[in-house]
């Protein structure tokens, strides 16, 4: 595991934006663990989290034209990631998001910041179902632009909607690349590697038999 995945982890359970229980997600399973992007609201928080998300997009050797936000927790995370690739790796990227409904007045439409166009790389934080990426999807090609990959936080490594990988299944009906800082199995790790955390992997061990992928 690379630094800054491990920075990732320890950051998300200090802010409590990675938490242990039990959670009914949105696509109705029941889980073990829970991650919550909106709990990272601190200029601190935001500085380390793009780094991490920037440092992916290096590791991937992604390149693209714009950084896409989905509204609403993909718009810090856009942001956010852009200035780090900017600062960190002088790569400077233009960026936009859209909004949930569209603007009739002032300069109007759906989205906000540069023009949505050529290659697109989408920011996000998780992909369970894979239906919120399906509907930026939609988005980015009635723009006329080509989506070429997602980086997200994290990858739950879990069945989609047809029991397969919910990323593979976003693969290959989308035709995109998808990326992450971690995976359930990075987390998985780190909690095997961390006595305190020890209590939550036979509950890990179980949610991966049930819905996890190989």
């Amino acid at each position: 595991m690379y630094e800054y995945q491990k920075q990732f982890i320890e950051l998300a359970l200090k802010k409590g934006a990675l938490k242990f229980g039990s959670f009914v997600l949105k696509s109705g399973r029941t889980s073990p663990y829970f991650f919550n992007a909106g709990a990272f609201c601190t200029g601190d928080d935001l500085k380390i989290l793009g780094s991490c998300y920037a440092q992916a997009f290096v590791n991937a050797n992604l390149n693209c034209e714009v950084l896409f936000g989905p509204a609403y927790k993909g718009i810090p995370l856009a942001c956010a990631t852009a200035m780090a690739l900017s600062y960190e790796h002088n790569l400077n990227l233009p960026w936009c998001f859209n909004r949930k409904e569209k603007k009739d007045h002032g300069e109007g439409g759906m989205l906000v910041g540069t023009p949505l166009q050529g290659e697109v790389v989408l920011i996000d934080d998780v992909i369970t179902a894979g239906t919120a990426i399906r509907e930026s999807a939609t988005l980015i090609e009635q723009c006329g632009a080509k989506f070429k990959a997602a980086l997200i936080a994290l990858d739950r490594m879990e069945k989609g909607q047809h029991q397969r990988g919910a990323i593979e299944e976003v693969k290959e009906s989308l035709k995109i690349e998808v990326h992450a800082i971690i995976t359930f199995n990075d987390l998985l790790s780190f909690i095997q590697d961390t006595p305190l955390l020890s209590e939550h992997e036979a509950a890990m061990l179980a949610y991966r038999e049930q819905y996890g992928v190989a």
